[in-house]
């Protein structure tokens, strides 16, 4: 069932959808009454999610450019995307942006629409922007698995994974790697062309200053090779050697730090296509990967999915 969010917000969710040619079955505000309100979302009485945490003290509208990149994020949403038949996987989506805006095309609708030709449910999340508060993303992102672990069995949802792009894929692995209990804590990962450390002369340096004003305790804390242990879960990444704006290092930091804690994994580097690829194939416009690069990719990534999905017990 359908849930109806009433005002201008509707009107901006309807947009992105249109635009997209593909509507969530769901939409809800992770917090119905705002983010300086200590509380998430109830149902039938009972606390699905918990509160905001902290206030990011962003207010207005959002606002979306003609290519699907939303600012100015204060009450963040979930969109959630069920197939017609599921195959018992979910992923919780994860668009990059640099901490200052969500790529909801590109690295969100898009890939919801792939999920669903493959029979995966999709929740995408339209996260806060830390605007010196660190910890509003990744609040969004664990109310989000939340939210999908509350309603899991209803949907068939069996494995509850998570996919991340660019700073994204630092809030994708910050979900890996900082999880508080079982309900946020993703049965794998996939993080594509991710950043990982926010060390300087390696970092993408909006990242590091969006998310973490250069505070040098925030800094380690938020590199996140630091943050790695043998509870990680098992993890898929991809990028390109030649990525100008996240260097390959972050990647490899992470994978090698995988490798010491014996979290399985692989890493797949493409010789070119830079950042920001994403799920941008033809039919929706230019695409910086190869026709091969591209089959690959789609290629590697459903095929370490139906690995993961050979492992539901």
């Amino acid at each position: 069932m359908r849930k109806v969010v009433l005002g201008a917000l509707a009107a901006l969710f309807a947009f992105v959808g249109s635009a997209q040619n593909v509507k969530p079955s769901m939409t809800l505000k992770l917090y119905p009454e705002g983010q300086t309100v200590d509380k998430g979302i109830v149902e039938n009485g009972v606390s699905v999610t918990l509160g905001p945490c902290d206030d990011n003290e962003l207010r207005g509208a959002h606002e979306l450019s003609g290519d699907g990149l939303l600012s100015n994020i204060n009450d963040p949403y979930i969109d959630i995307y069920l197939p017609k038949k599921g195959n018992g996987q979910m992923l919780v989506c994860c668009p990059g942006g640099g901490y200052k805006y969500c790529s909801s095309y590109n690295e969100g609708t898009r890939v919801a629409a792939w999920c669903l030709k493959h029979g995966i449910a999709c929740c995408v999340v339209l996260y806060r922007m830390p605007n010196h508060h660190c910890k509003v993303p990744l609040t969004d992102v664990q109310n989000a698995f939340r939210y999908c672990r509350a309603h899991q069995k209803e949907w068939g949802v069996k494995q509850l994974g998570i996919i991340g792009f660019s700073a994204g894929g630092h809030l994708a692995a910050s979900a890996s790697t900082l999880w508080v209990d079982a309900a946020t804590r993703p049965d794998f990962s996939v993080l594509v062309y991710p950043v990982i450390t926010l060390e300087q002369d390696v970092t993408h340096k909006g990242t590091r200053s969006n998310l973490t004003d250069n505070k040098i305790d925030l800094v380690e804390y938020y590199s996140l090779e630091n943050q790695v242990n043998a509870s990680t879960p098992q993890t898929l990444l991809l990028l390109c050697q030649d990525d100008k704006t996240v260097p390959p290092e972050n990647s490899l930091r992470y994978y090698f730090k995988m490798i010491k804690c014996k979290v399985p994994g692989e890493l797949h580097i493409f010789t070119s296509g830079g950042h920001g690829w994403g799920f941008t194939t033809p039919e929706y416009g230019k695409d910086l990967l190869t026709p091969g690069q591209r089959a690959d990719f789609f290629k590697i990534l459903e095929r370490w999915l139906n690995d993961r999905k050979a492992e539901i017990k």
